[in-house]
């Protein structure tokens, strides 16, 4: 098991039973208690879990991985918003990556009825979508999630390191000016870096609950994110510190 998917896995073990000890967790993955107390300080350090003595407890201001079929569910009206508005950023003949989230699902629906496009995605889910439309959709390879019906690992990374796009449609759990674009997931968050470097123009789809929000996969600084697509409630603190970072802010 590599370092970053066992870090998951303790994370999942505190979304479960909201405390570990070290001593059970060593010896579940047979490994020295020393690299388990260091995966913990690596951890509290992106803000998951609270150490404390023989083990650590969950940190709940951290978002929790959520399966795409609750998270569909929440704040939909402005996720529709959004999705009609980046649906008026995409032109006949561009070439688009869709991560796997519920924003970007809404726009997949909005895409399959063009022509003339190439559709990059990882999301099993949005790959149906798009199936019966006219589009070109190159489905990468990789580990099934199944939470978010996402392909992630080292074929997903792999498959970013020969293709390129004009837009990157990116959806994410975290916006935070310290941390930038975070998501529950680490695997899922190598992939979406990867998708980040294969576009020429990086936009972000974020219903304002986002903003302020983080977790435990840092994806990218917000230095590198070109637009975002936010609805309304969005606070004007959020604003203004995009703005100043030079971000292209669509509020719908």
């Amino acid at each position: 098991m590599l370092t970053e998917e066992r870090r998951q896995k303790i994370k999942e073990i505190l979304e479960d039973k909201q405390r570990i000890l070290v001593n059970e967790v060593s010896k579940e993955f047979e490994i020295s208690s020393v690299t388990i107390r260091k995966d913990l300080q690596i951890l509290e350090k992106r803000g998951i879990l609270t150490r404390v003595h023989g083990g650590a407890i969950i940190n709940h201001s951290a978002v929790r991985d959520l399966a795409i079929t609750e998270k569909e569910h929440m704040h939909l009206a402005e996720k529709k918003r959004i999705a009609f508005m980046a649906e008026s950023m995409v032109f006949q003949g561009d070439t688009l990556i869709l991560d796997s989230g519920s924003t970007t699902t809404q726009l997949a629906r909005l895409l399959r009825s063009k022509k003339d496009l190439t559709i990059i995605t990882n999301a099993v889910n949005i790959a149906s979508e798009l199936a019966a439309g006219e589009l070109t959709v190159i489905l990468t390879g990789g580990i099934l999630r199944e939470k978010s019906f996402s392909l992630v690992g080292p074929l997903a990374e792999e498959a970013f390191k020969t293709l390129t796009a004009d837009k990157l449609f990116l959806g994410v759990d975290g916006v935070d000016f310290t941390y930038g674009l975070t998501t529950p997931n680490i695997l899922e968050a190598r992939v979406n870096k990867m998708m980040i470097r294969a576009a020429s123009q990086v936009i972000i789809l974020a219903d304002s609950s986002k903003f302020g929000q983080r977790s435990v996969g840092v994806i990218a600084n917000l230095e590198e994110v070109d637009k975002v697509v936010t609805d309304a409630s969005i606070s004007p603190e959020s604003l203004r510190r995009l703005a100043e970072l030079g971000i292209e802010t669509v509020v719908v």
